[in-house]
């Protein structure tokens, strides 16, 4: 059902559009790879600490954390409360090594702890597919239904808006522009929370609601409920803590498995750490902790942000966000699996005023722009910095900056293409799909960064094969499960699955994947050569405070090794060449020379751990705070 937005809806989402195309064209640093890639080196710790939490505020999670909420109930706080812990454990635990260590990305952090290439190689070239399997696709996807309820385009017009915008943006403003406007969403979702609460207030409460929610369903299905059972909500839905084996979000996965896919995504994966430990390197170190600390209490509120309004969607709208019929479903929102993946939409569209729909579209539109500028940043500058300059070592300032826009480019054209793939495999819930996808891909990345950082005996011939080995069982589990769909809700036949996917929850598949990695990259480790102790300076927990460099087999380049290279000069600018610079942040001055000295210094500014003594108690008692207030939150909602 497509209902039309009033005037001063689109003027809104208009002047947004506006805003950050302007932005973009306005943002400093543009005309060097660590300007474009890193933000220069120096932002405030409150931008970047909003910025951590809009990082992971995309489509998907307006969608996908709302539609499991109307779904299931509040269970799927559990994966942002989760974070918070996650979040600190970053800041104190694995970014010191990261800095330590001189890394600019994550496959950079394993050459140095390694060595070899394979180990970056294959992550570069995995966390690439991932990004289009898992995080591009799927952003531009909810992105796209999204303006299809909205405004009644073409879903492939959609996704050509979005793209287009979102490619010329990011090519044109780099990482600072995107840190400075990404926080629109976070600014503006709040209105839809605050509409919520009143609606909550006018029906009398929080126990109001609940009692509401518990009998939320289509009318057919509260007539008929022995046919239509799965389009109930759930006995637990007022808790977070469920049944082992009967529960959609086992507690048991939810400790261990979800552990395992939270420290990958949240401490371990390029697209988070490029926006906290790239971007905090400023003259003031303890700003990366002031900054998870802000990000950290920013995931508390998701639950009134997403959670909560998904499920007051279902208790609004039953007969189309509770449909149990596939032939019913289809004709509400075209997927024969459920349409719970509407909810947020319709409680926009169909409750909020005219004038503030257009702002919650523009902020929608602004958390899929966030999220998709940093997965488009983040893949270019791991193409770049990993793959590309491995066969072109000496590549100049401006072969970088025209690769890394390319790299763009080339991400668009492959998320076009792998859109119709992914509407053909669309599930009920695309939370779940998305959760799905990291824990078969996830859990041995977690193990190898976890065993790099505190096992010096880790070898990089036991990670590499430990986590081919792991990779096998994994895409065993993901082949099997997107070729034995589950029958969709309200229907008759029996579920012909094997007992590995009907009774092993994808979270409790992610401990097996773990095991399956820790056991096989230990036994391999003791089995090769130790690597020597002169190269585990500054890459390990135990050896991050070494005054001495590790040794290298392989000269590393970096950016300030590149900027201080000099491009030729260019004797005549034509009015097209000037433009073409413009477009892709050249300057082609000549950059200045550093001597070794001023090397040296800048060197030791970026990898050093000092901390003010006051601002690091600050931070600590801030970290337990959160972590305190989370704690009760989830003993609460037991």
């Amino acid at each position: 059902m497509v209902e039309e937005l009033a005037t001063g809806d689109y003027i809104a989402i208009a002047v947004y559009f506006a805003l950050v195309l302007a932005v973009g064209l306005w943002t400093p640093n543009r005309d060097s790879a660590t300007g474009y890639f890193l933000a220069g080196k120096d932002m405030h710790w409150i931008p970047v600490g909003a910025s951590i939490f809009a990082s992971n505020v995309g489509a998907p999670m307006f969608i996908g954390l709302a539609g499991t909420a109307a779904a299931s109930g509040m269970a799927v706080a559990i994966y942002e409360w989760h974070a918070v812990f996650l979040l600190i454990g970053l800041g104190w635990v694995f970014l010191p090594v990261y800095v330590a260590s001189g890394a600019f990305t994550m496959p950079e952090y394993l050459k140095k702890r390694f060595g070899g290439k394979r180990l970056r190689i294959y992550m570069s070239f995995l966390a690439l597919f991932l990004y289009v399997l898992t995080k591009i696709s799927a952003e531009i996807y909810s992105g796209a239904i999204f303006m299809q309820q909205l405004l009644g385009w073409n879903l492939y017009l959609c996704v050509i808006v979005i793209l287009a915008v979102t490619a010329i943006y990011t090519a044109v403003g780099g990482l600072a522009a995107v840190i400075y406007t990404r926080h629109a969403a976070d600014y503006s979702s709040p209105d839809c929370c605050l509409h919520s609460h009143g609606v909550l207030w006018r029906w009398g409460g929080w126990e109001a609601m609940m009692e509401k929610y518990k009998v939320a369903a289509a009318n057919y299905t509260l007539a008929d409920p022995a046919n239509y059972s799965c389009g109930l909500p759930r006995d637990d839905y007022m808790h977070i803590w469920r049944d082992p084996v009967t529960g959609d979000i086992p507690w048991t996965g939810a400790v261990f498995g979800l552990t395992t896919l939270g420290l990958w995504v949240w401490c371990a994966d390029q697209l988070m750490i490029g926006g906290t430990d790239v971007r905090t390197r400023s003259q003031e170190h303890d700003s990366r902790q002031g900054g998870l600390c802000v990000g950290g209490s920013l995931k508390v509120l998701s639950f009134f942000l997403f959670i909560l309004p998904g499920m007051m969607s279902r208790v609004l709208f039953p007969d189309d966000i509770a449909c149990a019929d596939p032939d019913l479903c289809d004709e509400i929102c075209g997927n024969r699996a459920g349409c719970t993946n509407i909810a947020y939409p319709l409680l926009v569209l169909r409750k909020m005023p005219i004038g503030l729909r257009g702002v919650m579209l523009a902020a929608l539109l602004a958390a899929l722009m966030s999220s998709l500028t940093s997965i488009f940043n983040s893949a270019s500058s791991m193409f770049t910095m990993d793959i590309w300059r491995r066969f072109r070592r000496r590549a100049s300032q401006h072969e970088l900056m025209i690769v890394g826009r390319a790299c763009v480019l080339v991400e668009v054209g492959i998320s076009i293409l792998w859109l119709p793939i992914l509407q053909a495999a669309q599930s009920g819930q695309l939370w779940s799909y998305l959760q799905a996808v990291s824990s078969y891909t996830a859990p041995p990345w977690c193990c190898i960064f976890l065993m790099a950082i505190f096992w010096t005996r880790t070898t990089e011939a036991g990670a590499f094969w430990g986590l081919m080995i792991s990779l096998v069982v994994g895409l065993i589990r993901m082949i099997m499960d997107f070729a034995l769909p589950a029958p969709f809700c309200g229907s008759k036949e029996e579920d012909p699955r094997p007992d590995v996917l009907k009774k092993v929850n994808f979270l409790h598949f992610a401990i097996i994947l773990s095991g399956v990695s820790v056991i096989s990259t230990v036994v391999i480790s003791l089995l090769t050569e130790p690597r020597p102790p002169e190269k585990l300076r500054r890459v390990t927990w135990w050896t991050r405070h070494d005054p001495l460099d590790p040794e290298e087999t392989e000269s590393e380049d970096d950016f300030a090794q590149d900027e201080e290279e000099k491009e030729p000069e260019i004797r005549k600018k034509t009015i097209g060449r000037k433009l073409y610079n413009w477009a892709c942040g050249i300057d082609d001055k000549p950059k200045p020379k550093l001597t070794p000295e001023q090397k040296a210094a800048i060197k030791r500014k970026m990898t050093s751990l000092h901390e003010h003594p006051a601002a690091s108690r600050l931070t600590t008692a801030g970290a337990i705070t959160i972590a305190c207030i989370t704690t009760f939150l989830l003993g609460f909602f037991y």
